[in-house]
């Protein structure tokens, strides 16, 4: 074998292995497993569901993991009960079967999950607590949320409510609850009052993070009845290993 064909041997055994490694050796953050449903620390840059850009989502590396560890022959059944854009990180949570499913499903309908979210700013919110109503278009093309002050027409209202939890010298940490879960919701209405979320250059921020697939905006919590045992379960998602959610997450401890 020549210099040259070792050489495009190697590089062919370079790029084999990092094809393996996005797609199949993920090592994904359980944070609750039972035979019932199943949750995971989503990072930023993951899409959750299959999309247009054909890169393999969040819920086929879940399957990919339950195929494995409890060796199921055949298709794996997972079921998406929600979605949080690509940019952002924490909870997602999974159906491992059609009744959990289904019950999920109803949970959120009814509005019994509860979710929390953190996110870091650099303008700081005119007021620590408040509660944001705005009225809500999804523009198709842009693929933004439009938001208004007054109802218009094809609008939805959008609801969240929001606290000041901490600062350092320049950025805020807010801890949001969401009414409504409209497309893009949080980031746009943050956007709407002046306090874009870091690193979210598609609603105003002035740069993007060194970690160009993120924003800070995280998952951080939720709290649910679940839907086979009929226990409460709360779960906490850890902020990504990065120096400012880091700050955040030790001075919240």
């Amino acid at each position: 074998m020549n210099y040259y064909d070792f050489l495009s041997n190697a590089i062919f055994c370079i790029f084999l292995c990092i094809y393996v490694f996005k797609y199949f050796l993920v090592d994904l953050d359980i944070l609750f497993e039972d035979n019932h449903i199943i949750a995971v620390n989503k990072r930023s840059g993951d899409i959750v569901q299959g999309d247009e850009t054909g890169d393999k989502p969040l819920s086929d590396f879940v399957k990919d993991y339950i195929k494995e560890k409890y060796q199921k022959p055949g298709e794996v059944f997972l079921g998406v009960v929600h979605r949080i854009d690509r940019p952002v990180s924490g909870i997602v949570l999974f159906a491992r079967t059609s009744k959990s499913l289904t019950r999920l499903n109803a949970l959120f309908q009814t509005k019994e999950i509860q979710k929390t979210y953190w996110c870091v700013v650099k303008n700081k919110p005119k007021l620590d607590v408040a509660t944001l109503i705005h009225y809500h278009i999804k523009d198709a093309v842009s693929r933004k949320a439009k938001l208004f002050d007054k109802e218009v027409a094809h609008s939805k209202k959008c609801v969240l409510h929001y606290k000041l939890l901490a600062s350092s010298d320049n950025y805020h940490l807010l801890e949001i609850q969401l009414e409504t879960g409209r497309f893009h919701q949080i980031r746009a209405q943050l956007a709407k009052i002046g306090s874009p979320i870091k690193g979210d250059i598609k609603y105003g921020f002035d740069r993007p993070n060194e970690n160009t697939r993120s924003i800070h905006l995280h998952a951080r919590k939720i709290e649910f009845m679940h839907p086979v045992k009929n226990e409460k379960i709360e779960m906490i998602a850890p902020v990504p290993n990065e120096v400012i959610w880091k700050f955040f997450e030790e001075k919240m401890s």
